[in-house]
């Protein structure tokens, strides 16, 4: 749902509290679109800039999951060909004496690995939506998960490619993704590190963690806008629409980008970044300047 906003009691009457406006909106499109993909977690930085902007209030664990619609439909579009091929080879895996195909096992490894976290989504919901979403807890998950990334891009043989995939990998990945439950862990962070550990190559890891997201961000996406239709929130569903077209936009521009990134480069920088971002956070709610929720 669009979380609801908390009307102020003074002197036994609520206070209406303005929402968020569109120019806002397009600002918080803009950071779902360039954080999504990146294992800096998204749903960390609306959590962190939302309060920080003119309405000072926080988007919501709903509106993020909405707006995380358009980034994902930007993965369908950049992955088309893969996702239907491996969708074909899934369908095709039902027939009788059906050969091995590799693509076929990454499809059922995707719907396994989607498991966890619709499990655990629903189970912790109101924690999600609530005492989850503290700040100081982003801020530790970002630096711990920075230096676990670190230390596993360091370590890792980076030798395995999708194609060699076993089922303990795959539900291993799947566990990974659902840590991003918790903002500040980061879904493609989580996915990436756990790819690391296991020995993938770092744009297989990258590449599985764009495909496993698909399917349950789309559900959360479309349960949170079913969920939260008609009831007023921080955010209104056209401000809402609007974000989740710039983060599209946006989101498929650094896919681009960052998979050209990683096939070359460490993830160096994400970390340092973390870490500084996460240190930034808690220097600032000790000073006041935020709240933890």
């Amino acid at each position: 749902m669009f979380a609801i906003v908390r009307a102020c009691k003074h002197g036994g009457q609520g206070m209406a509290v303005a929402g968020v406006g569109w120019l806002e909106a397009v600002v918080l499109g803009l950071i779902q679109g360039l954080t999504e993909f990146l294992p800096i977690s998204s749903s960390a930085h609306l959590r962190i800039i939302g309060p920080m902007l003119p309405s000072g209030l926080d988007p919501g664990a709903a509106f993020t999951a909405i707006t995380q619609l358009g980034t994902e439909l930007a993965v369908l579009v950049y992955f088309r060909h893969d996702i239907a091929r491996i969708f074909l080879a899934w369908c095709a895996s039902f027939k009788r004496h059906a050969p091995f195909n590799p693509d076929a096992r990454l499809g059922w490894l995707v719907i396994i690995g989607t498991l966890p976290i619709a499990v655990l989504g629903l189970l912790f919901q109101d924690l999600i939506e609530t005492y989850l979403r503290n700040l100081y807890l982003t801020a530790v998950m970002l630096i711990v998960f920075g230096l676990i990334l670190g230390w596993a891009d360091k370590t890792g043989c980076r030798q395995v490619e999708l194609k060699q995939m076993s089922w303990r990998d795959g539900i291993l990945f799947g566990f990974a993704q659902a840590m991003a439950l918790i903002p500040g862990v980061s879904r493609s962070g989580g996915t990436i590190t756990a790819g690391l550990l296991m020995g993938y190559t770092r744009e297989a890891a990258a590449r599985y963690s764009f495909l496993l997201a698909v399917p349950a961000v789309f559900a959360s996406g479309f349960y949170q806008l079913y969920k939260s239709w008609g009831v007023p929130g921080p955010v209104s569903p056209a401000n809402t629409a609007l974000a989740t077209l710039v983060a599209f936009v946006v989101g498929y521009g650094v896919i681009i980008w960052f998979l050209k990134l990683v096939s070359t480069r460490g993830y160096g920088l994400f970390v340092a970044y973390r870490v500084g971002l996460g240190a930034l956070v808690l220097g600032l709610l000790a000073a006041g300047v935020l709240q933890p929720l």
